[in-house]
């Protein structure tokens, strides 16, 4: 299991902790404070993602070096974990509340309003932290193009996150100071900060899923969809076989290649499960 489910899941899944949603934990000051700068200032995430195309070019030690201190820092403030969609409709079966808004990554990468993330809140209305956002008057949130805060049932949210995945984004859980988990967002290379910082950039702000992909060969026929999908690379295909194959070494088990392939050629299994993958996160 990952560090967290040790340390906030009593060696569990630790993002199926209903406490881990709790209003109780927004009581604390630095989280409020915390939450209120990170979508106050999202020319702050700009300039961060500047610093580390710097990095990019610094020697490899002190790359390293800086990437331990950064991952530790942003696993105490900032960290996220991927999970398949199955795991987010076990979430909503105790989440009260979910609210939509637009993505502060897409607001810094694209300039525009593309509302893929989703804060889920153990209180009616999005809780305390939906009322913490309504009252950033200035915050791209609730700019001149935005609908603020948008509430979604939960069939409603689980038929979004599908139409998600059929988009080929990956669902990322996000906390803010851990273990307080605000939401979850739908993320890609592409437009993810977190995603270019973890897979581009090799500095780990976010968790594998606790889930590798497997491919069935017989079931496979080699039509590369789920190649194509593929956020992390690890998807491979065989030119003499006609067939894909997934390096789970690198699979971060989202499921979205699972989605893509019409044939059911490809099942998630539990990474505890699989030797190559089993300690990597």
């Amino acid at each position: 299991m990952c560090e967290f489910c040790l340390k906030h899941g009593e060696g569990k899944k630790w993002y199926l902790r209903a406490e881990n949603y709790s209003e109780d934990l927004l009581s604390d000051i630095r989280r409020r404070r915390m939450i209120e700068t990170f979508f106050s200032n999202p020319e702050a995430l700009a300039r961060g993602a500047q610093q580390l195309s710097k990095l990019d070019r610094a020697p490899g030690f002190i790359r390293g070096m800086v990437t331990r201190v950064i991952s530790r820092r942003m696993k105490r403030v900032h960290f996220g974990q991927v999970v398949p969609i199955e795991e987010v409709e076990r979430i909503l079966e105790f989440v009260t509340s979910v609210v939509r808004l637009a993505c502060i990554c897409r607001h810094v990468t694209r300039g525009e309003e593309k509302r893929y993330c989703y804060g889920f809140s153990l209180a009616p209305n999005g809780g305390e932290l939906a009322a913490i956002l309504r009252g950033l008057d200035k915050s791209f949130l609730n700019g001149p193009d935005t609908a603020g805060l948008e509430p979604l049932g939960k069939e409603e949210t689980v038929s979004a996150f599908r139409s998600h995945e059929r988009e080929g984004l990956c669902h990322t859980l996000w906390t803010f100071r851990a273990p307080f988990i605000g939401g979850v967002c739908n993320c890609d290379r592409s437009d993810c900060l977190a995603m270019r910082a973890t897979v581009t950039h090799r500095m780990p702000v976010m968790f594998r899923a606790e889930y590798v992909a497997e491919v069935s060969p017989d079931a496979c026929i080699g039509c590369r969809e789920c190649m194509r999908a593929c956020q992390f690379g690890a998807v491979g295909y065989s030119a003499s076989d006609k067939k894909a194959s997934i390096d789970q070494r690198w699979c971060y088990g989202c499921g979205v290649c699972r989605c893509m392939c019409k044939r059911n050629a490809i099942r998630l299994e539990q990474r505890i499960n699989v030797p190559a993958a089993a300690r990597l996160w």
